[in-house]
């Protein structure tokens, strides 16, 4: 199913009788606008007013085109679990199953929202971001005065993430957390730190006094760094007490990572711990899937922020925030979808100049 006739099919929340502009023309004008270098609700106006004929392809405009004012409306009460859902459905278009696949989770704070919010306060999203396939799956709002922890439950219970392997840095290392992970048959690789200061403290004189067989080296070069990842894993039950071991639902190996990175003439050395509860598998295995999490910074959140200019988005009227983030998260999907060698900025200034090409990426993308 396309994306035009996906959106058709949500089910107005509003009074319809009252309404002079229909949802889905509203959803296709924002996900336009943001796949064609927009940010925010003027733009939108800009473009359906700019676009006429090619927005009208898609649209039905019963009364011209929206204001911002109504743009921002619908956005500020439309339920989150609208677009969530629909994150989700186009990610199992693309995705036969998660089974196997690495899960990032991680948080990403919308700086624009509260501009004077310092440290952990703020608006922040959690996202599902599938490692493999550069796929977000799905999001949510971590509740005011909360933190990480309590929506990555969440997020957790919203998919099925049977056999896959769910990472999740040092706020997710919780025992309901890798309990949860395990209640619904995936595997997980939490970042380890002085949060869990007694295991932390244990692994880490486990490493100090103990050798490992099981080592792993990787490098990778870029056009001005330089950098080393090594790996060593030791078996949880060599190091760890019974009494220890068994608060930690399903935990099996325990993996360090000593990186060095050499950026000009600046060195960085740093020693990472994570916990996993797979077992028998290489310490190969473990530095890709190390390396594999920070795609969720690297491949989504940079491009949330470079590409999209997330940050300098100020909506933050009920619901707008969370529903926009969606929206350029399915609009990041369908860019990266598109088969060139231009950049994704590139692609989006593209479509921005040529409907022809925006077309075309509207085309190329299926929904469900």
């Amino acid at each position: 199913m396309d994306l035009v006739s996906y959106f058709s099919d949500i089910e107005d929340f509003r009074m319809v009788n009252k309404c002079n502009h229909l949802l889905s023309d509203i959803l296709l004008i924002g996900l336009f606008t943001y796949l064609s270098n927009g940010e925010d609700y003027e733009d939108m106006v800009l473009f359906a007013e700019n676009h006429p004929d090619f927005v009208r392809e898609y649209c039905k405009l019963p009364n011209g085109v929206p204001s911002h004012d109504t743009f921002n409306r619908v956005f500020s009460s439309l339920d989150t679990s609208v677009l969530n859902k629909c994150l989700m459905d186009c990610g199992k278009a693309i995705l036969d199953t998660l089974g196997e696949k690495q899960i990032c989770i991680d948080g990403k704070k919308i700086k624009g929202v509260n501009p004077r919010s310092r440290g952990n306060t703020g608006l922040y999203i959690v996202n599902a971001w599938v490692s493999e396939n550069e796929l977000c799956i799905g999001q949510k709002k971590v509740a005011d005065k909360s933190n990480e922890i309590t929506a990555i439950p969440e997020i957790i219970n919203s998919l099925d993430i049977e056999n896959s392997v769910v990472s999740i840095d040092a706020m997710g290392c919780q025992k309901e957390i890798a309990s949860l992970i395990m209640a619904k048959k995936g595997h997980y690789l939490l970042s380890l730190k002085s949060n869990q200061s007694e295991l932390f403290e244990d692994v880490v004189c486990g490493f100090k006094v103990r050798s490992s067989d099981c080592f792993s080296e990787e490098w990778e070069y870029s056009s001005s760094r330089f950098e080393t990842r090594k790996c060593r894993i030791l078996q949880a039950k060599d190091v760890l007490l019974d009494e220890n071991l068994s608060v930690w639902a399903g935990l099996k190996t325990l993996i360090q990572i000593e990186s060095e990175r050499h950026l000009d003439a600046d060195i960085q050395k740093e020693t990472r711990y994570y916990i996993s509860s797979e077992e028998g598998l290489s310490a190969d295995y473990f530095n890709e899937l190390v390396r594999g999490h920070w795609g969720i910074e690297n491949k989504l959140h940079w491009h949330l922020d470079v590409t999209f200019r997330e940050d300098s988005c100020r909506a933050r009227a009920g619901f707008s925030a969370e529903n926009l983030s969606a929206l350029r998260k399915l609009a990041l999907q369908m860019i990266k979808n598109q088969k060139d060698k231009l950049s994704l900025k590139k692609r989006r200034l593209k479509a921005a100049y040529n409907t022809d090409y925006l077309k075309d990426i509207i085309q190329n993308f299926s929904c469900v």
